[in-house]
């Protein structure tokens, strides 16, 4: 998986444009490339974006649009914060990897206003890819594509499991306060009743 960044706009589109026509030369493969910029808000916008229809269904088949919506919606901005700490949810506290991810440093990658273009791709040597986007002032990040598609999975479990844990804090926040609610109400009972009881006669 790469991600290159970029200073101008019109450099992004063109490295897209010459990714296309390392494809065609079968320099390299291209699963899938998109060109994206990051928003204000932390949101990540596809301008532009190719696909290779015979990956289509298969492993790697559409992850740079799982990409694009990982590191574009409340993770990512998480992950891609000046900490550059991923969630920790997300591996084992005894992972010794576990500060060493593919996601944190491809979304601390795309920055906000300046365009980047994530690809998907296969190549045997880095040449030809490195040789086309420095010419155009690009600054090219590699990461396996098979880490990439693990922290995915492993994010989208971590969401999940929050969303679970959300709902059972919910749940016993409501449980509690009705239970409240009820034991207020009889402690109002007890006190109207302890007012309407005769007082003792005096012997």
């Amino acid at each position: 998986m790469l991600a290159v960044s970029f200073s101008e706009h019109s450099s992004a589109y063109e490295a897209l444009s010459r990714l296309k026509e390392l494809d065609a030369r079968d320099e390299v493969g291209v699963r899938g490339a998109a060109v994206v910029v990051r928003e204000e808000d932390g949101k990540v916008v596809t301008k532009e974006e190719i696909g290779d229809e015979r990956w289509e269904g298969t492993v790697g088949g559409g992850l740079v649009g799982l990409l694009v919506g990982v590191i574009g919606g409340p993770v990512g901005v998480l992950i891609g914060a000046a900490t550059g700490v991923l969630v920790g949810s997300l591996f084992d506290d005894d992972d010794e990897d576990a500060t060493d991810s593919a996601l944190a440093d491809i979304s601390k990658s795309v920055r906000v206003g300046s365009p980047s273009l994530l690809a998907d791709v296969i190549e045997t040597s880095p040449v030809a890819i490195d040789a086309a986007m420095a010419n155009l002032g690009g600054t090219v990040l590699r990461r396996a594509g098979g880490d990439v598609r693990a922290e995915i999975a492993a994010t989208e479990e971590a969401q999940r499991e929050a969303k679970k844990k959300a709902r059972k804090e919910l749940r016993d926040a409501r449980k509690k306060k009705q239970k409240d609610e009820i034991d207020a109400k009889l402690e109002a009972l007890k006190a109207k009743l302890g007012r309407h009881k005769e007082p003792a006669a005096s012997s």
